[in-house]
């Protein structure tokens, strides 16, 4: 007897395939928690959002941790990272038992709407059709392709999969760190050793580390790399001493070949922990393993860390990222707006590249809203056209983002006018070639603190100077450094220009 599609249609009928169906497996516990999980997730953020942001969301592990969630793409990911992490952590909880901690794979060929089993059936089916056809090309082993096993591989090395090296957007300023860590990632523990990334928040530091980890474990799978942040290091340092497993947390540190540390400036002050450091680092470096790290500042101006740990970072390979120019600016925002899969047109990119100068991540965020409202804007009646984007809709949509700059932010044009009137020079005397000594100083110590108040990238501060070089900003930089250092009382001089300068915002 045959059994027609309306039979087993469990849309038609109401009810699921049967359990022993052919070549479609029963629903494992992580599809059944995440269905428990998406109806209480539904009722916290209302239909419309559950249908458009997470009706495409699957789950691909829910224990051990952490949960993992495949979403059709980035917009999807960063979206909800934005908006609903919090209600999506804990209806997760609720369904696993307690808190834990969530990341996502993006999987573009997500459906928009299938039965789980089916999908899994389907699966199955490709896995095997895909392994049937490279054996039978190649008639060797099977290579390494498996991208899942290659997500967890990153997810156990605390590596986040959208820090890799094709999603970095290089430009002047970090082209040297960037070929840095490429270095780093061909040949790990033989080229600088340690590699040692600073820079302003928000610069690409992380993503860049992240990179080389990724880049190894890609080219390198046997490697065993371990990414954490200084304030979870020390954690767990003081867990293991508390519960007398310094051993356990020495093996986990030590047992690696590549050991990637951020932010380690807040290991300043934390004696037991920098002890810690230090053997670890020893430990390391002698048996040739790779060591980054990267902090918001050179080592050397890391207050309350011990010189013997300045002396080691140093070893190796120092280099600084500065904040982008405009144009990086802009092809980071072209980068997004082609991971996301989200049309921006060039002026709007043009309008964000300008006016958001801080730092890469709000610059992100600012363009994570606009795409948000690109992709908003046909939602609802779909009888009335989407509304066009205008230099006034971004002026309220971006207005906490735009209204910053107006808002204590120092500028060198304010650096320069403080200092000519504090040594009583002609502010035009900031742009010239004059070399008189009432002019040169004057002029150096503007140039200190427009690198020291803005974070601007050399090339901009030379311009702002009329047309410094690099070498030029660099050397009057460090002539006030080494002056401050020898005189007290120049020491005092300078810090008075520099509260001066921030109450004139």
């Amino acid at each position: 007897m045959s059994t027609s599609r309306r039979d087993l249609d469990p849309e038609e009928e109401g009810e699921l395939l049967p359990l022993k169906f052919p070549g479609v497996p029963e629903p494992g516990p992580e599809v059944k928690a995440w269905k428990r999980a998406a109806v209480d997730l539904g009722g916290k953020i209302g239909s419309l959002s559950f249908d458009r942001w997470f009706s495409k969301v699957t789950i691909e592990r829910l224990d051990p941790a952490p949960v993992v969630l495949r979403v059709p793409n980035l917009m999807h990911q960063y979206w909800i990272e934005e908006h609903f992490m919090e209600p999506l952590t804990s209806c997760i909880a609720d369904v696993a038992g307690g808190a834990c901690d969530i990341e996502f794979m993006v999987d573009p060929e997500v459906p928009v709407e299938s039965r789980p089993q089916l999908r899994e059936a389907a699966r199955s089916m490709d896995r095997r059709r895909e392994t049937a056809v490279t054996i039978e090309a190649t008639g060797d082993e099977v290579p390494f392709r498996d991208e899942a096993r290659f997500a967890r591989s990153l997810s156990d090395a605390g590596l986040n999969h959208r820090f890799s090296f094709d999603s970095f957007v290089v430009g002047p300023n970090c082209s040297y760190s960037f070929a840095a860590a490429r270095a780093v990632a061909e040949k790990p523990g033989k080229t600088y050793n340690p590699l040692f990334l600073h820079g302003n928040v928000g610069l690409g530091k992380t993503h860049l580390m992240q990179a080389i980890g990724q880049e190894i474990l890609r080219n390198k799978p046997r490697k065993v790399v371990r990414y954490v942040t200084s304030e979870a290091f020390t954690n767990e340092y003081i867990e293991a001493v508390r519960m007398h497993r310094v051993n356990a947390f020495r093996q986990k540190y030590r047992k690696v070949d590549v050991l990637m540390i951020d932010d380690i400036q807040f290991f300043a002050g934390k004696g037991g922990t920098q002890e810690e450091v230090f053997h670890t680092f020893n430990d390391l470096f002698n048996s040739f393993k790779q060591i980054i790290l990267t902090s918001d500042r050179a080592p050397s101006d890391i207050k309350n860390l011990e010189e013997r740990l300045v002396s080691r970072f140093e070893w190796g390979m120092t280099t600084m990222i500065e904040s982008p120019d405009v144009e990086t600016r802009t092809a980071i925002l072209r980068q997004k707006t082609r991971d996301w899969a989200v049309p921006v047109e060039d002026w709007v990119l043009t309008f964000l590249a300008e006016n958001v100068r801080t730092n890469v991540r709000r610059l992100e965020g600012s363009l994570m809203r606009v795409a948000g409202h690109i992709s908003m804007s046909g939602t609802g009646d779909r009888s009335k056209p989407a509304e066009p984007l205008t230099k006034e809709t971004l002026s309220t949509l971006l207005a906490d983002i735009l209204e910053e700059p107006a808002t204590g932010v120092i500028t060198i044009d304010i650096i320069q006018k403080v200092v000519a009137e504090h040594f009583d020079i002609r502010l035009a005397d900031m742009n010239s070639k004059r070399r008189p000594a009432n002019i040169a100083l004057p002029r150096q110590i503007a140039m200190h603190l427009a690198r020291e108040l803005t974070k601007s990238p050399f090339k901009e501060i030379g311009d702002a100077f009329g047309g410094k070089d690099h070498g030029t900003i660099i050397h009057a930089c460090k002539t006030i450094a080494q002056k401050m250092t020898k005189s007290e009382e120049f020491r005092q001089v300078v810090t008075a220009l520099t509260e001066q300068i921030r109450k004139a915002v």
